[in-house]
Parts: structure tokens; sequence; C-alpha cells
């Protein structure tokens, strides 16, 4: 029985690792043989089709559509006010997790990585379903508090890890040499945790810029972000505009990831 098992898996292993791939690409080669590489020969003629061409066209249009305009300002606006909302609930929540014993620690580290663990459309609903008990209509606010919400938890678990790294009495100190708390609060916590502070900050700004599937649950069709303006468009039939569009938005987005990567390499 055991060495049927064992053939099994080696006939499997096999055909996972070198069969099946080597029939996928002999398909691929004998029909591209057999239709004289149909699919080389018409490219240029089938991008002239759907795009008519390499053009700044529609770029052009894009900054000319003036519902894309009214949805990049909410969602920079956006973006803005969860980054600044949630680096400064954030900052302090790391500040006050670091300070407690050990066990509400946990207790507390264990909550605040919960929104960090759930789907995203599972925290858009549970809003939403707030909202709506709270009887708040949804629409530009309701968004910007639920980007704060799942803001909040990545900037804590930026700023943490920098507090982790000093030590724990240069507070004490300067409280025992008369500082106020705030002084101290200002002119020790912070500077130590300043890089921290600024690839939470990032992140938060990051993460609400590319926000869908909450942004959908907690607003409303009268206030749409990129994200839910492009995927409402997607029922009409997609206008070459939103090919420019979204290319522009991955350019960016891939830009301030690899800003928030590198910052977090540089604190680790």
């Amino acid at each position: 029985m055991d060495t049927l098992l064992k053939l099994v898996q080696t006939a499997n292993a096999y055909l996972s690792d070198y069969i099946l791939i080597v029939m996928l690409v002999g398909c691929g080669l004998y029909y591209s043989i057999r239709t004289r590489f149909v699919q080389v020969r018409c490219l240029g003629e089938g991008m002239r089709r759907v795009f008519g061409g390499f053009s700044l066209r529609w770029y052009q249009e894009l900054f000319q559509d003036q519902a894309i305009m009214n949805a990049l300002q909410v969602t920079v606006s956006v973006a803005l006010i969860a980054m600044v909302v949630s680096t400064i609930l954030g900052t302090l929540a790391a500040i006050g997790i670091y300070s407690m014993k050990k066990r509400p620690q946990a207790v507390m580290m264990t909550i605040t990585n919960l929104p960090n663990t759930m789907p995203d459309i599972v925290t858009g609903i549970s809003l939403m379903l707030l909202f709506i008990f709270a009887k708040v209509d949804r629409g530009y606010v309701t968004m910007a508090l639920a980007h704060i919400t799942f803001d909040v938890p990545y900037v804590v678990l930026s700023v943490l890890p920098k507090l982790k790294q000093m030590n724990r009495f240069t507070y004490e100190a300067a409280l025992d040499l008369g500082a106020t708390p705030g002084y101290a609060l200002w002119h020790v916590l912070i500077p130590e945790c300043k890089q921290g502070i600024v690839t939470g900050a990032l992140l938060a700004f990051t993460l609400s810029l590319d926000d869908f599937t909450i942004s959908y649950f907690t607003t409303s069709p009268l206030v749409q972000n990129l994200s839910t303006l492009i995927y409402s468009a997607t029922k009409l039939g997609i206008s070459p505009v939103y090919y420019a569009l979204s290319s522009l938005m991955f350019v960016v987005l891939l830009v301030l990831l690899m800003i928030v990567n590198r910052r977090t390499a540089d604190n680790n």
C-alpha cells in the first residue's frame, strides 16, 4: 500500500511539474503554428480598433472629465483626512499600548489586529450596518470615518516597533528632570518614533487611496471615489479614459508602496 501511494505521489509530482506544462506549451505552439501566429499578426490591428493607436488623447480627456475630477477630489481629500486623523489616533494608541503591562498589552494588540485579519467585505458590511443602525446618512463623512477605522491599526503597528526600540526609562527621566507630560511626549517620545509615524502615515494614505470594498459599502451613489467610479463605469462599458486613469493610479500606488516598503525596511 505504501509503495502504491509513493507511486501515485511521484506520478502526480511529475504530472504537475513537467507533463502539464509541456502539454500546455505544446498546445499553444501547435495552434499558433496552425494559425500562422495570428495573435502576433493581428495584435497591431486589434490595438488600433480598440484604442485607435498610441496617443495621449485619453489622458487629455481624463482631466477634462468632470465626474473623474470630482471623484479624484473625493479620493484625495478622504485619504488626506484619514491619514492625518488615523496617524494622530494611531500614534497615541501605540504610546498607550506601549505603557501597558504585558497582559493588557496582549489584549489590546489582539483587538488592534482584528481589523487586519477580517476580509474587507466583512469590515465594509459591518460599518454599513453600524451607520444604518445609528441613522447616519451614508456619504462623504461615513466614507472618511470608515477609512480612519481601518487605517488606525496599521499606524499602531508601524509606530509600536519604534517605541519598543527606545529606552523605556527615557520618558520617566524627562519627567524626573521637571518636564511636563506634554513636553516629554512632544520632545522625547515623538522624536524617537518619528520614522514609524511617517511610515504609518504613508501606509494609511496609500490604503485609503486604493480602497474599494469598504468605500463601496459606506458611501452613497452621489459621493464616489475613483475606485467606486471605475466599478460603476464597468456596468455601462469601459471607456479608454478609464484605462488611462487606471494606469496613472497604478503608477502612483506603486511609487507610494515602494516608499513605504523602503521606510519599513529602514525602520527594521
